[in-house]
């Protein structure tokens, strides 16, 4: 897919392209593909390597994104559904 394709897909305007969420909302796009790419291809350590480099990316957009705007945090984990919310 590509980036012009999935900006014009995404709920992003153009002019929010460096927003945290879009940041994480793309590189989820590259995880799903990525890991539909390693089901076939199990022995391609490149791109196990790349998979995880983007894992570790996200993982710190989110990070962040929970530290500065917490409802947005919640908002974008629910509507991605990458993790479960602790109930504090």
């Amino acid at each position: 897919m590509s980036k012009k394709l999935f900006i014009g897909s995404s709920s992003f305007s153009k002019e929010q392209t460096g927003s945290v969420e879009f940041q994480i909302s793309h590189s989820t796009n590259r995880v799903l593909k990525l890991t539909d790419h390693l089901k076939s291809h199990d022995k391609d350590y490149s791109s196990q390597r790349g998979l995880w480099k983007i894992l570790g990316k996200r993982k710190r957009l989110l990070s962040y994104l929970s530290q500065t705007n917490l409802t947005s945090y919640e908002n974008l984990i629910n509507k991605l559904s990458i993790r479960k919310l602790k109930i504090r």
